[in-house]
C-alpha cells in the first residue's frame, strides 16, 4: 500500500516539474522583442530573430535582452556597396569598432550594449546586411537584416 502512495506522489511531482519545464522552454523559443520596443533581441549568444526583414527607410531597433554585454557591428564587406556602415557606438568602420571594443584604456568597452540597452539604425539602401556581436563572434553570434524596396 505504501508503494502505491509513493509512486503516485513521484508521478505527480514529475508531471508538475515537466509542466514547468515545457512552459519555460516555450518562452525561450519565443522572440524576445514584441516590435513595440525592439525588433531584434539578443540572448546570451544569439540575435533573435537571426534574420529580420525590413523595408527601405525603416528603423530597426536591437535590444540586449540578456545579462551579457553585446555589440551590433556590421560586417563591412557584407553590406550593400552604397549602404552606410553601422555599429553600436557609432563607429565608421569594422576596424574602428574592433579597436574601440579592445581598447584597454577605456573603462567601458566601445560600442557596448548592456542589459536592456538598445541600438537603432535606419536602412536607406535595399539589400542584405550581415552583422555580428564582437565579444561573441567566436560563438557565431551573427544576424542579417534583409531590406526590400
Amino acid at each position: 500500500m505504501h508503494r502505491r502512495r509513493y509512486l503516485a506522489a513521484v508521478g505527480t511531482a514529475v508531471s508538475v516539474g515537466l509542466a514547468g519545464c515545457s512552459s519555460a522552454l516555450s518562452v525561450l523559443e519565443d522572440d524576445p522583442c514584441s516590435g513595440e520596443d525592439c525588433h531584434i533581441g539578443m540572448s546570451r549568444t544569439e540575435f533573435r530573430p537571426v534574420s529580420y526583414e525590413a523595408s527601405v527607410g525603416d528603423t530597426v531597433v536591437w535590444k540586449n535582452t540578456s545579462e551579457a554585454d553585446h555589440t551590433v557591428t556590421a560586417y563591412e564587406n557584407l553590406i550593400p556597396d552604397a549602404a552606410e556602415y553601422f555599429a553600436s557606438g557609432g563607429y565608421e568602420s569594422q576596424e574602428a569598432a574592433y579597436d574601440a571594443w579592445n581598447d584597454e584604456e577605456w573603462e567601458e568597452r566601445g560600442g557596448r550594449l548592456g542589459t536592456r540597452d538598445t541600438y537603432e539604425h535606419t536602412f536607406e539602401v535595399a539589400g542584405t546586411y550581415e552583422y555580428f556581436c564582437i565579444p561573441h563572434e567566436g560563438a557565431e553570434m551573427v544576424g542579417e537584416v534583409v531590406v526590400t524596396e
